[in-house]
């Protein structure tokens, strides 16, 4: 409890405003304070916390990493300040959301539109950002609701299945293997492939259904993403192995999807926190999300 009793606001102030404004004086400007003032109190701030926040470089100060970690832990605090000091009718309940792009792009931004249809009343925060953001955001208290589309385990964290899909071969609409209703793997080989790069642990498992097959496709490319290995198969590069969820919902007329003849399952997920309620807001969400998800032949609800 005596550690917490050093805590500044104003020292907190000055930095949030270095951060955000570049320069000690501009940072002064925006406080209404003396350049001297703002770095008295950064100075202050690094002896209390033991970190060197700002270093010079070419004459100018750079945020440390301690100094971009500490700011982000600030977030709640100044969005809980920003809450406070709104005038009365200017408060509505806030959904802090994050996603990946996979999910957030055109798909779930689709569904933030309806539900604030809806519900007027209510305010959305949507972040878009690694799954790796997604899970340490919410261990941070710095959103409500996660919605990621791999299997992960963290204390602290609550999964709640929200899909399933099968894994499909996505292609250009009129690639020789579109005419099947079900690509096995034998049939891939021989054809060129887009493949995901091997820190991916869905290429370690394709490599071996392949292997297995006696396949031997063509890989022409490797991606990091699913978007991008998708969109070289629209471009006709090759075939993509790929989670059709949920860009089936949004490409299925620019290009042909057909089942992937072997075992790979993918699951999405809402994530949410274990240490603490899950808001009123985020629960109202989760519900729309779940009743308005379009059908599709390649996923089920989980």
């Amino acid at each position: 409890m005596a550690r917490h009793a050093g805590h500044s606001l104003s020292e907190y102030q000055a930095l949030r405003a270095m951060m955000e404004s570049g320069t000690a004086t501009a940072a002064a400007r925006r406080l209404g304070l003396t350049q001297s003032a703002i770095s008295r109190a950064i100075a202050s701030l690094e002896s209390r916390t033991g970190r060197i926040l700002f270093e010079r470089e070419a004459g100018r100060l750079r945020p440390t990493a301690e100094a971009v970690r500490l700011n982000r832990r600030l977030d709640p605090l100044f969005e809980a300040l920003d809450r406070i000091d709104s005038p009365p009718t200017a408060v509505r309940e806030t959904l802090r959301l994050i996603a990946p792009p996979s999910l957030a792009h055109r798909f779930l931004v689709s569904l933030v539109t309806g539900f604030l249809r809806a519900n007027p009343h209510f305010f959305v925060s949507l972040e878009v950002n690694t799954s790796d953001e997604v899970i340490r955001g919410l261990v941070e208290d710095r959103f409500d609701l996660g919605i990621i589309g791999v299997e992960m385990s963290r204390a602290g964290l609550r999964m709640i299945p929200y899909r399933t899909s099968s894994a499909v071969c996505a292609m250009e609409l009129d690639h020789p293997l579109s005419k099947l209703e079900t690509v096995s793997p034998s049939d891939l080989d021989g054809h060129r492939m887009i493949a995901l790069t091997h820190r991916h642990a869905r290429r370690a498992q394709l490599d071996r259904i392949l292997l297995e097959a006696g396949a031997h496709p063509e890989v022409v490319a490797e991606v990091s993403t699913t978007f991008a290995a998708m969109d070289l198969a629209k471009e006709g590069l090759g075939v993509a192995v790929v989670n059709p969820f949920p860009a089936v919902h949004y490409r299925g007329g620019e290009m042909t999807f057909r089942s992937f003849g072997a075992p790979m399952t993918y699951r999405s997920y809402f994530a949410v926190s274990d240490q603490r309620p899950l808001p009123r807001i985020a629960r109202a969400f989760i519900r729309y999300v779940r009743l308005n998800t379009p059908a599709d032949p390649f996923t089920e609800k989980a």
